[in-house]
């Protein structure tokens, strides 16, 4: 929010305006907010998140994950222990989508994996059967495992 800003960004402006349109550049990574990323092909990740938000990144590579704002949930177990549910994430990929029965039933889910260092870092929610569970479906789940706290956490 710009709230988190000392001085409104241009990405808090644009999301204070409610533009939330999907972007069709190529260059964004799916379920990324276009509003939130500045692109940049002289760094090595894909896409930024701007300074003034808190952010999570790979703990391995330090590239970005996903906003503080896109935050959804932190009361989800993965493989390897806690994780937190978010709306939307950048610099990640998607493998294909399986069928898998977790703890709250049966899903269609594909593991997400850091585009610069290739770690798994979670899964996406492709599909749930289970009408109680639908609000899952396009969400990521990353394990805590593998993001660290960057900018503005105190």
């Amino acid at each position: 929010t710009a709230l988190a800003c000392v001085f409104p960004c241009f990405f808090c402006q644009r999301a204070q305006q409610s533009c939330r349109a999907s972007s069709a550049s190529p260059e964004l990574s799916e379920g990324c907010p276009a509003e939130m990323v500045k692109m940049t092909k002289a760094k090595t990740f894909q896409a930024y998140l701007p300074n003034c938000h808190r952010t999570y990144s790979c703990v391995h590579c330090r590239a970005h994950l996903a906003n503080h704002d896109e935050l959804i949930s932190k009361s989800f177990q993965g493989s390897q222990g806690r994780a937190y549910l978010f709306n939307s994430v950048v610099n990640v990929g998607c493998g294909p989508a399986e069928e898998r029965v977790l703890l709250t039933g049966l899903h269609a889910v594909a593991d997400i994996y850091c585009e610069n260092c290739k770690t798994t870092l979670g899964w996406k929610y492709e599909h749930a059967f289970e009408s109680s569970q639908k609000y899952k479906e396009g969400k990521f789940i990353i394990e805590l495992a593998h993001m660290i706290k960057d900018n503005g956490w105190e």
